[in-house]
């Protein structure tokens, strides 16, 4: 683990997520704990920085009770206990402070031994792991927090010290007449401000700072300047080189060409950074790629600037033709036309071999999207004959050149909605830094995190984009920045206006990339917009009518990206590309075309649904899901009824196995409402499936109910679907056998042999029902192993489950409760293997039943808990009914009626009406509530 302080204190896990931690005591003692890690802390000194000087009575107890959910957080092993206190069993390399601290000393070192390069990259990385205030979770460490904001900034100017001794004069400026305004006593700061003047050319501005020194020094303190700060004053007079020297490799040439002071802290690219570096150490060439926003100049430029020799950076951006890029890099390395009268001028490629063939050099090629094959050519060119130079380009797509090594650059990490600390992610902790810059105070607290977080998502986790949003802060409150973010391009128009037009604004942003592709590029990526979850290649090439190889072109320019084999496109990409759509007035015949596809999967993917084959077509179905759900919703909206019903009937087997009620019966009623009172001729299956999913979450109306009666006048009980095989089993949930069930067996036995293998299987679990009506249990048992059998020949597990829950209700009637434990257990099993949330939850109910007539009352109450929780989540309501009875049934076994009978009642709201199913969970409530009465009058 991971432990940060220099900051909000957070842990990081293994693989870079955070650890949820608890309260701010909890992040209290974690911080003291780790400020000193791998050593006893004595719990005075614990207590101290929790409490203050006003501790809690018992303040052992406390002390224990907040190492005790730490504990649970970390870890058992982790915080140790001592007769002398607590330890917290971590590496000191581990904790940012302590890492800071040695890291800072090394840097130290080496700018002692003369070797600035090297320091400033040690010192810049001990800064970089600062994210705020230290220790700003311990209310009570004042002393602390002093001491490491001191060594922090001594740690800055040694820092500063470095990059002055490696020439980097002009770029200092900026930030050392930050730091002088902001720590206007620090004399050494003052001194370095004087030099970096100075070695800009700027030697009257470096007097005026000793000047102004001098005077406040002499009202605040009463002193002269001490003697480094005299002495860099005696040498701006003197006109002393040693003052402004560099350590530049050649004279006339700058080692920090183009690099700009920046002006915005780099938050969240640590991991990056160090990739970069690494990249730049084995390879020669190194190309960021990425979309636009996405940060790739901004870490080009920092990881440039952490290098310790010679570095140019080449702006391209303003290179408007090919033949200008050779140009432009002459121009940033500052190398002039000769004059020449008497001798044709210097071919602008040969000039740049000869001035770098020997020369050690870091060239950053920025933003190369748009002279793509020139910057590729001449960087070939380059690298061949400059074996000293490394190239670090960036851009939309790659180079293309034998032995480029590609770093695609991503959004910035997102919180997940669930997370608990969305502070720990990089998106939100640059709002953060923007925000404030903008609002004074502003932070991120608990009462909005959630609405941060929320804009980071919407936003993709693009830098660009987040600090706009950040910047409407100064207008906008931020719930009306978060409400706006569906009109993201009129939002989010006001950037900075010194930087290029294309970063000014978002639309500009995704207008630059969206210029530069072809039009068979333009026309699939504004066609792929009609997909929601992103496409596989071959779904692309058939809805949107281009042949995959556009596809992939789109996804080297970093205009999709591939996840998993799915093409995806940003949010905000995808909604330009949307916006385009609708301008080519092709978005009715590329909707009907994706609906089509999907109906044409779903249609496949049904009958795989009933076979061994059901969990890799349900693992299909659940990566196309909210396309499916897409096509279904634009068919109704559209007009187009018949494949809408089409689509919602063969859906229907994957929602109910996958438990997604509530979804499927909002998407069947909207269809029905579109019907209102057609019915498609020869579609009675689809129209009868339809009124049915609408109807299985529950919540039936008078209209609903009227609809449901005309299910049984159109399908009686014994109709066998010919094109909606799953309406089989549906239909009798809904409808139950008929009156007669010797007639019902008799005839179900008819045309039992006539079935399809997996209807017969299920055709022999409605036997073996109906025989259990008619006092045959031997022969009832008989039929359900029968079927068990055929499912399991076939391979489909839904059925086993549907099976193995008969089973356990045979032998639970016949008081085996043993048994029909066991048989509970094995569904439960099958149904998780299969991912069957309803039936996940009718097992824990068949098993809590089992649990409650073997006195197994918390085993019990924990099985319906779960399956409530299940049910209520997927809306299967004639579950979540009968998990509530079942709760109701262990308060009433354990003597508390009053609670029994809020559970019976909620429970007999809950239990659906019209689905024969739910018949014995009706008879139980009801007998549930009459046994509560009895209890009352008892009393």
């Amino acid at each position: 683990m991971r432990f940060q302080i220099l900051g909000p204190t957070t842990v990081l896990d293994e693989d870079g997520e955070p650890v949820a931690l608890g309260g701010p005591r909890v992040r209290a003692l974690l911080t003291l704990l780790a400020l000193h890690a791998g050593r006893i802390v004595g719990p005075e000194q614990l207590v101290a920085g929790m409490y203050g000087p006003r501790p809690p009575e018992g303040e052992a107890n406390a002390l224990q009770s907040q190492v005790s959910r730490l504990r649970r957080a970390l870890g058992r092993q982790l915080v140790e206990f001592h007769p002398a206190g607590y330890r917290l069993v971590a590496d000191p390399q581990d904790v940012d402070a302590c890492k800071f601290e040695q890291l800072a000393q090394a840097g130290r070192r080496a700018l002692a031994d003369g070797d600035p390069g090297q320091a400033a990259a040690l010192l810049r990385e001990a800064l970089g792991l600062w994210r705020g205030t230290p220790l700003a979770d311990v209310p009570h460490a004042e002393a602390a927090a002093t001491a490491l904001e001191e060594l922090r900034l001594s740690a800055t100017e040694d820092r500063v010290r470095a990059d002055l001794d490696l020439g980097r004069h002009r770029e200092l400026v900026a930030e050392l007449t930050q730091l002088a305004a902001a720590h206007p006593l620090r004399e050494r700061l003052r001194a370095q401000l004087m030099r970096a003047l100075y070695g800009s050319g700027r030697q009257a501005e470096a007097l005026a700072v000793y000047d102004e020194a001098r005077k406040l020094l002499d009202e605040e303190l009463g002193v002269e300047p001490g003697a480094e700060l005299a002495a860099a004053h005696l040498a701006v007079l003197r006109a002393d080189p040693a003052l402004g020297a560099s350590a530049a490799p050649a004279a006339g040439q700058s080692s920090r060409r183009g690099l700009r002071a920046q002006l915005t802290t780099f938050v969240g690219r640590a991991d990056e950074l160090r990739q970069v570096a690494a990249r730049l150490g084995e390879h020669r060439l190194v190309t960021l790629i990425g979309t636009g926003g996405a940060g790739k100049t901004r870490l080009a430029t920092e990881a440039a600037g952490r290098e310790a020799g010679d570095v140019c950076v080449v702006p391209l951006a303003q290179v408007s033709d090919e033949a200008d890029v050779p140009a432009a890099v002459l121009t940033a390395l500052g190398i002039r036309d000769a004059v020449t009268h008497d001798r044709p001028a210097v071919d602008p490629v040969t000039r740049l071999v000869t001035a770098l063939t020997g020369r050690r050099l870091l060239l950053v090629l920025d933003n190369c999207e748009h002279v793509i094959a020139a910057t590729a050519e001449l960087t070939d060119q380059l690298l061949a004959s400059c074996p000293r130079l490394r190239v670090l380009a960036t851009g939309r797509e790659a180079l293309g050149i034998t032995g480029e090594s590609i770093l695609p650059v991503a959004p910035l990490r997102l919180p997940p909605p669930e997370a608990r600390d969305p502070l720990g992610y990089p998106s939100v902790r640059l709002f953060a830094d923007r925000a404030a810059a903008v609002v004074t105070g502003f932070a991120v607290d608990a009462g909005n995190a959630a609405q941060v977080a929320g804009i980071c998502r919407a936003l993709d986790g693009l830098p660009l984009a987040i600090e706009l949003a950040a910047a409407r802060l100064r207008t906008l409150p931020l719930a009306d920045v978060a409400a706006r973010l569906d009109d993201r391009f009129r939002l989010l128009a006001r950037g900075s206006r010194t930087a290029l037009p294309r970063h000014q604004t978002l639309r500009a942003v995704v207008a630059w990339s969206w210029d530069l592709l072809g039009e068979d590029e333009q026309r699939l990526a504004r066609r792929l917009t009609v997909f929601v979850g992103g496409a596989r290649a071959d779904a692309a090439e058939r809805v949107c009518g281009l042949p995959e190889e556009v596809l992939f072109s789109l996804a080297e320019k970093s205009l999709v990206e591939v996840v998993d084999g799915r093409y995806r496109m940003l949010e905000t990409i995808r909604a330009f590309c949307a916006e385009k759509l609708a301008e080519s007035g092709e978005v009715e015949a590329v909707r009907d075309a994706h609906a089509g596809y999907y109906l044409g999967l779903v249609m496949e993917a049904d009958s795989w649904l009933r076979t061994s084959e059901q969990l890799e077509w349900l693992a299909r179905l659940d990566e196309e899901s909210d396309d499916v759900n897409a096509a279904l919703r634009w068919a109704t909206e559209a007009g187009r009824l018949e494949t809408a019903l089409r689509l919602l009937a063969h859906s229907a087997c994957y929602w109910w196995m996958r438990g997604h009620r509530a979804t499927s019966a909002d998407l069947a009623a909207g269809l029905l409402a579109a019907l209102g009172s057609r019915r498609p001729a020869g579609l009675d299956e689809e129209y009868v499936m339809c009124m049915l999913v609408t109807a299985w979450a529950g919540g039936l109306n008078d209209e609903l109910r009227e609809r449901l009666a005309e299910v049984r006048r159109l399908v009686t009980w014994d109709h066998v679907p010919v094109r909606v095989e799953f309406l089989m089993m549906l239909l009798s949930a809904f409808t139950g056998p008929p009156g007669e069930a010797q007639i019902a067996f008799d005839e179900l036995m008819r045309f039992a042999g006539e079935l399809k293998p997996w209807q017969q299987a299920l055709s022999h679990t409605g036997a073996a029902f109906m025989l259990e009506t008619l006092g045959r249990p031997e022969e009832s048992l008989a039929g359900f192993e029968k079927s068990l059998a055929a499912f399991k020949a076939i391979g489909e597990r839904w059925g086993m489950t549907l099976v193995l829950s008969g089973l356990c209700e045979f032998h639970h009637s016949r008081g085996a409760y043993d048994t029909a434990y066991t048989l509970a257990d094995e569904a439960l099993t099958v149904a998780r293997e299969l991912g069957a949330t309803t039936e996940i939850a009718e097992s824990l109910c068949r098993r809590g039943d089992a649990l409650t007539r073997m006195e197994a009352m918390d085993a019990a109450h924990a099985d319906y808990a779960l399956a409530a929780d299940l049910s209520s989540r997927n809306g299967s309501m004639e579950i979540l009914a009968w998990a509530h009875l079942g709760l109701g049934e262990v308060a009433l076994r354990r003597g508390d009626p009053e609670e029994a009978h809020a559970l019976l009642i909620q429970a007999r709201a809950e239990c659906p009406d019209d689905w024969y199913s739910a018949e014995y969970t009706r008879t139980r409530i009801a007998s549930g509530l009459t046994e509560v009465g009895r209890l009352v009058s008892e009393r």
